[in-house]
């Protein structure tokens, strides 16, 4: 059985881009959801690996990201979603988690297979990251109820091609680790 890693897409931000106000209606009622899949993956010893947009913030790290997000109009959407002490955090610029960052190398050196990618935004980042993670030959696991999206009908036709084209386990957060 593949050894799993919960995977958190960009959801330490500001919500001051332009589609902000498209996306947090929809980031709203996926905070619990995640902030769940958090701590049962915490309670597991489930590998939980933040992999964040740098936001053209060359000079930043993860801590500094954290603070601007926490600092901001919108920190209730981030706090519930710290990462703890146990958390690895891999900073990435562009859609996928896997362009030009080391998240592989560290997936191939734990070990970890199965991939279940939680965050933002359903139809741009997460599924070109499900995308190069299916290339890759991981194990992908998408909880639609632990995914945000700007355009509701391009999320659905997103995890459609999820399920369809790349074989990815497109499921509810509560059929994972029962």
């Amino acid at each position: 059985m593949s050894k799993p890693a919960l995977i958190v897409i960009d959801m330490i931000n500001t919500y001051d881009h332009k589609d902000a106000e498209l996306l947090i209606p929809s980031v709203e009622p996926v905070v619990p959801v995640i902030t769940g899949l958090l701590r049962r993956a915490r309670d597991q010893e489930i590998p939980v690996i933040y992999v964040n947009d740098n936001f053209g913030e060359w000079r930043s790290h993860h801590g500094e990201l954290l603070d601007h997000a926490l600092a901001g109009p919108h920190a209730h959407l981030v706090e519930p979603l710290k990462p703890d002490s146990d958390s690895l955090f891999v900073l990435k610029t562009r859609h996928s988690v896997f362009f030009e960052t080391p998240l592989e190398y560290l997936l191939r050196q734990q070990g970890l297979t199965r991939l279940v990618l939680v965050g933002q935004v359903t139809e741009q980042c997460v599924l070109y990251s499900a995308l190069d993670a299916h290339i890759r030959h991981f194990d992908v696991v998408v909880p639609k109820d632990a995914v945000a999206h700007i355009h509701e009908d391009l999320a659905r036709a997103a995890l459609r091609m999820m399920e369809r084209n790349m074989g990815a386990r497109v499921c509810e957060s509560h059929e994972l680790w029962a």
